[in-house]
This record gives C-alpha cells, sequence and structure tokens, in this order.
C-alpha cells in the first residue's frame, strides 16, 4: 500500500530549491496542505501512497524527472510533513485536499497517484473533481474473499495498535501486511528512517478508508467507479507478485475509460526513471490535443 523504503531513500534528492515554489492551500474543513511546485508546462499532482510525504517518499524524485514538461504539484497529504490534520478526517477531507490543490494548479490538472495515493485518486475523480487524466500505479485493492479477509484483520489490528497509543506497532503490521519480510521490519527500527515512518502512523487508517477496507462490499464492484470519466492509466510492475497484478487488472476492467500497460523489470517500488516517461507519454497526449493559442 505505500511505496516507502528503498524509494524513501531516493526521496533525498530533492528539487532544487531555485526552482521550486513552496506554499499552503486551505482546505474546505479548514486544513492547511503544504505543497511545492516546479517546473513548466500542463498541471500535473502528484499523490503518495501509505507513510509517504514530500520529505520521505517517492515524489520529489519523480517530480524532477518531470518538471521539464510540466508544473508538477507535490504535496504532504494530511497528517503528514507540514500538512495539517483534525480528529475527524476522513476520506472525504483527503478528497477535498485535492481539489484544494487542483484550485491552487489553475482549476484543473492531471493527476497521478502510487500504491493507496492511486485508490484516493480515483475517489477524487469519481467525486468529479476536475481532473483532465489519471495515472494509477498499482492500487493494491483486495480482490478475493481471502484477501478482504486478511485485509480486514489487519485493519483491526492496526486499529488497535493506535488505540493503545502504539505507533510502531501500527507500522509493524503495515509492513508485514504488504509483505516485507519479519527480519527487515524488525531491523528496520534501528534505521534512521523509521522515526518517519512511526511519526505518520496515526495515517495508516487513511489509506485503508482509501482502498474501501473498511467497506461491506467489495471495493471493485461493477459500476463503482462509472464517475470517474477521466482517461486512466492503469500501470502494474512486470515483476509484482500475482495478487497485486489481479488488482491492477480488476481497476483498469472497473474504470470507463482505462488502458492497461506493464513496466517491465519494477515492483511496488517502481523506479522513477523508468515511471517518468509512461506519464510523460500519456499525459503529454493533454496538452498535444489543446487547441494552439
Amino acid at each position: 500500500m505505500s511505496s516507502a523504503g528503498r524509494d524513501g531513500q531516493q526521496s533525498m534528492t530533492a528539487i532544487p530549491a531555485s526552482v521550486a515554489r513552496t506554499g499552503q492551500v486551505r482546505s474546505a474543513d479548514g486544513t492547511t496542505i503544504a505543497f511545492e511546485c516546479s517546473g513548466e508546462g500542463p498541471a500535473l499532482l502528484l499523490v503518495d501512497g501509505a507513510l509517504c510525504y514530500r520529505e520521505s517518499g517517492p515524489s520529489r524524485p519523480l517530480a524532477a524527472r518531470l518538471t521539464d514538461r510540466f508544473t508538477v504539484y507535490t504535496y504532504d497529504r494530511r497528517g503528514r510533513g507540514d500538512s495539517g490534520d483534525t480528529a475527524s478526517s476522513s476520506l472525504q477531507h483527503e478528497v477535498e485536499d485535492i481539489a484544494a490543490l487542483l484550485a491552487e494548479a489553475g482549476g484543473s490538472a492531471c493527476v497521478y497517484g502510487v500504491s493507496s495515493g492511486a485508490a484516493l485518486v480515483m475517489h477524487a475523480a469519481a467525486a468529479g473533481l476536475p481532473v483532465e487524466r489519471i495515472a494509477l500505479y498499482e492500487a493494491p485493492f483486495a480482490v478475493g474473499a481471502d484477501l478482504r479477509r486478511a485485509r480486514a484483520q489487519y485493519v483491526q489490528q492496526m486499529r488497535d495498535a493506535l488505540a493503545a497509543d502504539e505507533p510502531g506497532d501500527a507500522v509493524r503490521l503495515f509492513l508485514r501486511h504488504v509483505g516485507v519480510p519479519s527480519f527487515v521490519v524488525s531491523l528496520m527500527r534501528f534505521m534512521p528512517a523509521w522515526s518517519k515512518l512511526v511519526g505518520t502512523a496515526h495515517t495508516l487508517p487513511y489509506d485503508a478508508a482509501a482502498l474501501c477496507d473498511t467497506d461491506a462490499e467489495p471495493p471493485l464492484t461493477p459500476g463503482r467507479w462509472a464517475g470517474v470519466r477521466a482517461p486512466a492509466l492503469v500501470l502494474a510492475g512486470g515483476k509484482s507478485p500475482e495478487w497485486m497484478l489481479a488488482a491492477v487488472r480488476a481497476t483498469a476492467a472497473a474504470l470507463p475509460d482505462a488502458q492497461l500497460a506493464t513496466l517491465d523489470g519494477q515492483t511496488h517500488m517502481v523506479k522513477p526513471a523508468v515511471l517518468a516517461p509512461a506519464l510523460a507519454e500519456f499525459f503529454g497526449a493533454t496538452q498535444r490535443r489543446r487547441p494552439a493559442s
């Protein structure tokens, strides 16, 4: 559900301050959402997955590879980094955060989301937000009864850990659930990035909500995403596990206007150098179809 980990290390390659503009937008509930943008061209918003934000995640290195063609916006999802939060935050609030960012970007934009961030992008598009095109990398929806049961068990255990004020336990549960080996999880608490992960543990329920993990009906039931009118590029990594590939295929089938593509040799932690050209080609079609001024 996240591109944390190795991509988190890559995030140290920040967009040069000389070309980046930072700021804040105010969401509908009054929460401030921190963002930065750089580059020139059509607006493109990047949406992170679980536990990630600008200082610890894949968006900055990806943005750096797209600023030659787009004005790229990256932001801290609520409860992370420099963005605010409220005790009553919900999926609707996160959709409203994206609406505020789209307004800041000029009223509309192309939008890319990774992992649970991809699911959040789908919710934003289904809500009728002015998204021109969307690209989705491996939204890890729980497809099938067995996976839904395992996801429900994880969500309950994660919430119990947070209620007991044990954010480290919540992060460990998340990492084990997404397939990180137990010995790696044990070692991670001695790494500098561990404190950043623990600091965002309280937002894990937001990602569960985006992935419909607490909904009674399966996340990709026919007709559920009929409101997504924007053309969509649904991407998978060629080396990702079969359950993830099944989720990606089901996502593409659930959207009214989607094309499915595979990035050879990639896993859930997709490399920006491989991903950026695919996004540039797909989102560049928006620019090409606009009449010359």
